[in-house]
């Protein structure tokens, strides 16, 4: 069993007011108080991340931004940076969501800009990679994953590269109700395990949290969470139902 402790991270997307994000935290914590050897996240919309800050404070869970822009500051009307995360109570950021990938056209170059920035700021960007279903059916899932994962690291220095957290999430499973079998996502892990090793080295390789996002549910976390590169969970949906996403934090693996 791997020594790399375990990430479960709730996404919650658009969703929460600032109110609702209070009682989504209270109804939470008392199911995780005792999580035990793992770690919990959770990323709220940007209007309540003071919000959950204060709910969380005094608990071991962890805050992150769901997106930021890549510079400190400037005339980015609309955008958030680093730093504000960072005041706002943040840990850790999401970087290169599919969603941003593919609804807002995200390019690779600018995800790497963003975990440059991310780190910058002391924050540990989550840095998202994954197929499209097209690019499965084409086999060409890990070329996808290796450039993908190559352009968001291509900027940084050996120190930082220890502090990112990588999420293979297959554009397919996302918010669709299909999941990547144990084995597809235990393959892909491997691999980014594998190009981990050969730009920063074993030992960063074998420490890197790589987790996997996709409609994960309390249903299919256990078995996930049995394969040995698989090291926590991007979850999305299920993160908003506190019962879901308390059985996926406390998975028996």
């Amino acid at each position: 069993m791997s020594q790399r402790t375990r990430l479960i991270a709730g996404n919650w997307k658009m969703h929460c007011t600032a109110d609702e994000a209070r009682t989504l935290v209270d109804a939470l914590l008392p199911q995780i108080v005792d999580a035990g050897d793992r770690d919990v996240l959770v990323a709220p919309p940007f209007t309540a991340l003071s919000t959950v800050a204060e709910c969380l404070r005094g608990s071991s869970v962890l805050l992150a931004g769901q997106n930021l822009h890549w510079e400190d500051r400037g005339a980015f009307t609309g955008e958030v940076s680093a730093p504000m995360l960072a005041a706002a109570g943040c840990s850790h950021v999401i970087v290169g969501h599919s969603e941003r990938r593919h609804l807002f056209g995200e390019p690779d170059e600018v995800v790497g800009r963003k975990a440059a920035a991310a780190l910058r700021a002391g924050l540990r960007p989550i840095v998202c990679v994954g197929e499209t279903l097209a690019e499965r059916e084409a086999g060409t899932t890990l070329e996808v994953v290796d450039r993908q994962t190559r352009a968001a690291l291509a900027a940084l220095e050996p120190a930082g590269l220890e502090q990112v957290i990588l999420a293979y999430e297959p554009v397919w499973a996302i918010g669709t109700g299909q999941v990547a079998t144990p084995e597809q996502a235990q393959d892909v892990h491997a691999a980014i395990r594998g190009l981990l090793t050969l730009l920063a080295g074993s030992r960063v390789a074998a420490g890197a949290r790589i987790l996997y996002g996709g409609s994960v549910k309390p249903d299919n976390i256990d078995a996930l969470m049995r394969q040995p590169d698989l090291d926590g969970a991007l979850v999305g949906g299920a993160s908003l139902q506190p019962a879901d996403f308390a059985r996926i934090v406390r998975f028996a693996a």
